[in-house]
């Protein structure tokens, strides 16, 4: 199908091009969840089943922080008292497909990013078009930086959380594998989307939703919100929620920078126009 100019396409014509990008994007994961499939061995046995190990560099990078700061001593970990077990007869196939799958999507972000700009790219102007490259690089790079946030900051925080609480030594934890995968998905996949701040605010400012002076306005808000998200997704102690808050209120300052840039922008355009 040529490709038409926005203000040409019906509305038919949207539903067939949004129709496509869904049907290009299942196909993109599938093919990344097959890929994913003939490494599942790694990807369970390395980086999966990672932080349980005690020796995951994680909390050794913990513990020697905490001994430098003069921190609680909980950072330390010198065991993880808790077993995984399968409590479903198809458990361990559902698992291994529905990981590969996660896998495939976390893999082909990149190039679903390249699909959503496709997408999007007639309601912008013919200069804005070009910077398809630099779109998909700095999003696909937030995203796989916030990944690797939620796998070596969230995750072992809350693992070493959950694993050592205890009510009464009479309970020991045989934590279900659907409860241990569950948590390292949303976290994984929760922080890379939310390292994708700077890129949404940045659209919403090109459509005029959001401007400096609105995110300048309620930054006290946002950093309240920020607190009970890092509240949320860590332990329940204020060390944790401090080294998670810190990176989200460094995006929410590089928003507000984007936004005023973008407003700048517009500025320039209205004046030369």
């Amino acid at each position: 199908m040529a490709k038409k100019n926005l203000g040409e396409m019906s509305f038919l014509d949207h539903l067939e091009e949004l129709r496509w990008l869904l049907v290009r994007s299942s196909a993109a994961i599938l093919i990344c969840a097959t890929v994913a499939f003939f490494f599942s061995d790694f990807i369970f046995n390395e980086i999966i089943f990672g932080p349980k190990n005690i020796n995951f560099i994680s909390y050794r990078l913990f513990c020697e922080l905490s001994t430098q700061l003069d921190l609680s001593e909980s950072f330390c970990v010198s065991e993880l008292p808790f077993n995984i077990q399968n409590t479903a007869i198809e458990g361990q196939v559902s698992l291994l497909i529905w990981t590969c799958i996660t896998a495939g999507f976390i893999i082909a972000f990149p190039y679903l990013l390249w699909l959503l700009w496709k997408f999007i790219s007639p309601a912008l102007y013919e200069k804005e078009r070009k910077y398809a490259k630099a779109f998909v690089s700095i999003a696909s790079l937030l995203f796989f930086i916030g990944v690797l946030f939620g796998y070596y900051i969230i995750i072992p925080m809350s693992v070493n959380f959950f694993a050592t609480f205890t009510v009464s030594p009479e309970i020991k934890n045989d934590i279900n594998i659907q409860s241990y995968i569950s948590m390292i998905k949303t976290s994984v996949i929760a922080s890379g989307l939310i390292f994708e701040m700077p890129i949404i605010i940045y659209f919403l400012s090109k459509v005029g939703l959001v401007t400096p002076s609105f995110l300048r306005k309620y930054r006290k808000y946002a950093i309240v919100l920020i607190l009970i998200v890092a509240a949320i997704v860590t332990p329940p102690d204020v060390v944790s929620q401090v080294i998670v808050s810190i990176p989200l209120l460094v995006l929410y300052e590089i928003s507000i920078f984007i936004s005023a840039a973008v407003l700048k922008n517009k500025e320039k355009e209205q004046l030369n126009a």
